[in-house]
C-alpha cells in the first residue's frame, strides 16, 4: 500500500475513572494540565506539543497512540490509501486525525496540522566537571527539587501477538526502519525497535517497539524525554516521596543507551523518565540484537518480573 513516513510519537491516550487522581500522578511525574474538560484531561511537557498525554473518564485502560505526520497533505494520501476519513481534531492545537486500528486492535490516531504551543520553562544546561574536561570552575552545582521537566513524548511500546504481521503493517503505513531486531534464533524473531524515517536529520533509535509478548497484545509503556540525568533524579526522588509506585530503575540501557526510570500509573499503567539517548539517521541501517540485548543493562538493576 501506499504510506508516509511519519515524522514523530504524538501522544498516548488513556481512560481512567478518577481525572482528579490521574492529574495528581502526572504533577508528581513532571507533565502540565493544558487543557481540562468534564471528560478528559490533556497534559503535556515543556517542548512545543500541544498535548502529550490524554485521560479520558471510563474503565481503566489504554485508548490509543498517536502519531505525528508531517503535513495535512500527507495525511491526505494515507486516508485515501486506507479509504478512510480525515476529522478534526478535538483537542488543544486542533488540526485533524486519521483513525486507524492495528491487527491486534490498538487504536492508532495519525495526527496532522496541529498549531504548536509555547515553550514552557525547563532546567538551563549545566556544565560538568570530570576528569577528562573541567567545564565547571568556581561554580557550584544546586540542582532543583521536584518533578522531572518532561520535555516530550519519546516512544511508545506495544506488546503484539505476531511480530512479523504487526511490523509489516506499521512500516508499510508509517516508514519505520528497523533500528535493532530482537532474534531468538536465526529464523525467529520476537520484536524490533522501530525508528522513523527522516533522511539526513537525526531522530530517536526508536519511537516504537514492537514485541510479541506472552501475555497477549496490549499496552507496554510510554516513555517521556526529561531535561537530564539530574533532573531525571530529581523526578525520581519526587516520584519516591509521593509513594508512587517504582518498577525499574535507575539504570542505562544496552539498546538505545539511555538512562531509564520506569513508574506505575495509579491504573498500574507503566511510564519512564530517560534521558541521554541514541539519535540515528536513515543511513545508519538496522542491526540484529538479542534477548540478553535487550533484557541486559549498562548498568543498573535488572528488569522485574513485572516488565512486560
Amino acid at each position: 500500500m501506499a504510506g508516509i513516513k511519519i515524522e514523530d510519537v504524538a501522544y498516548v491516550r488513556f481512560r481512567a475513572p478518577d481525572l482528579d487522581l490521574m492529574k495528581a500522578y502526572l504533577a508528581d511525574f513532571g507533565l502540565v494540565v493544558a487543557e481540562e474538560r468534564p471528560d478528559r484531561v490533556f497534559a503535556r511537557g515543556t517542548g512545543p506539543a500541544p498535548f502529550v498525554h490524554v485521560t479520558e473518564r471510563g474503565e481503566p485502560g489504554f485508548a490509543a497512540l498517536g502519531l505525528q505526520a508531517a503535513s495535512v497533505s500527507d495525511l491526505e494520501a494515507l486516508a485515501s490509501a486506507e479509504g478512510s476519513p480525515i476529522t478534526p481534531l478535538d483537542a488543544p492545537g486542533g488540526g485533524f486525525v486519521l483513525t486507524l486500528t492495528d491487527p491486534d486492535g490498538h487504536q492508532i490516531e495519525v495526527v496532522a496540522g496541529q498549531t504548536l504551543a509555547p515553550a514552557l520553562a525547563a532546567p538551563a544546561p549545566q556544565p560538568t566537571n570530570s576528569t577528562n574536561s573541567y567545564g565547571r570552575v568556581r561554580i557550584p552545582k544546586r540542582i532543583a527539587q521536584g518533578p522531572a521537566h518532561v520535555m516530550r513524548l519519546g516512544h511508545c511500546v506495544l506488546n503484539v501477538s505476531n511480530f512479523r504481521d504487526s511490523e509489516a503493517w506499521y512500516k508499510a503505513r508509517f516508514g519505520f526502519i528497523t533500528s535493532d531486531e530482537i532474534a531468538l534464533a536465526p529464523e525467529f524473531s520476537i520484536g524490533a525497535f522501530l525508528r522513523c524515517d527522516l533522511g539526513a536529520r537525526p531522530t530517536d533509535h526508536h519511537t516504537l517497539f514492537l514485541i510479541q509478548s506472552p501475555n497477549g497484545p496490549g499496552f507496554n509503556h510510554a516513555a517521556f524525554e526529561v531535561a537530564d540525568l539530574d533532573d531525571l533524579m530529581a523526578g525520581h526522588a519526587t516520584l519516591k516521596a509521593a509513594g508512587r509506585t517504582p518498577e525499574w530503575g535507575v539504570g542505562r540501557h544496552i539498546l538505545g543507551s539511555q538512562v531509564f526510570d520506569y513508574w506505575r500509573d495509579p491504573w498500574g499503567h507503566t511510564l519512564e523518565h530517560w534521558t541521554d539517548g541514541d539519535l540515528f539517521t536513515t543511513e545508519d541501517g538496522s542491526n540484529m540484537a538479542t534477548l540478553q540485548d535487550l533484557l541486559g543493562v549498562q548498568w543498573g538493576p535488572a528488569p522485574p518480573a513485572t516488565m512486560g
